[in-house]
């Protein structure tokens, strides 16, 4: 099946607007040629970024039976990679401003084109190591997407969180281990599960802030 066809089959799963399909696409033809290059990504079938990468990055916007609602300033992305999902959700909400993080410079080179090739403005590619992020302010939301076990992610981005803001950390299988390894001034609000259109595999999101 075409990736435009897919795209569009899982737009419309996830009630959001069709015409985001044309910037999507340029964003999947980009990460195609480079990752040709320079191994962005080990997906190599485009119908199968479109679910892999592009759905399950629009997930955290319209989750199946989850209504999470993602905040209507600023995110961080950690661990952004190929800008999955910092870049796609810049993509999808233009009024947010993104940044994404990654330490290897081959996938910053790559967010830093895809930023400028697709005109957006509300997108910031930090290259570097998340511990090590000094941002102007901190964010009101984290998200991770494959990044580090979750106890990894808490402790590593601590600093870069607003005092009243949220991780959110996209997961695939999530053990009970490691939701009984997180720091103790963490505390967990919520286990989404987060139904992305075409892939029958596990993906949940766990939302946490720090503890009163």
């Amino acid at each position: 099946m075409k990736s435009a066809t897919v795209l569009h089959s899982g737009l419309a799963a996830l009630s959001l607007d069709a015409a985001l399909a044309e910037p999507l696409l340029r964003y999947l033809g980009e990460l195609e040629k480079w990752n040709r290059a320079y191994n962005l990504t080990a997906v190599r079938d485009p119908a199968e970024m479109v679910t892999r990468h592009l759905l399950d990055s629009l997930v955290l916007i319209r989750g199946g039976e989850t209504r999470f609602t993602l905040p209507q300033t600023r995110l961080l992305d950690v661990g952004a990679g190929a800008g999955l999902p910092g870049i796609v959700l810049a993509i999808a909400r233009p009024q947010l401003q993104v940044t994404v993080l990654d330490s290897n410079g081959k996938k910053a080179r790559f967010m830093r084109h895809a930023a400028r090739t697709l005109g957006l403005d509300n997108v910031e590619v930090v290259e570097g190591r998340a511990e090590d992020l000094e941002a102007e302010a901190p964010f009101p939301a984290v998200v991770s997407r494959a990044f580090a076990s979750l106890a990894d992610f808490l402790r590593l981005t601590e600093g870069a969180l607003a005092a009243d803001g949220q991780w959110l950390a996209m997961k695939g299988k999530l053990s009970h281990s490691e939701t009984k390894d997180i720091p103790g001034n963490v505390k967990i609000l919520d286990i989404h599960r987060l139904a992305v259109p075409g892939l029958a595999e596990a993906r949940q999101l766990v939302v946490a802030t720090r503890a009163s």
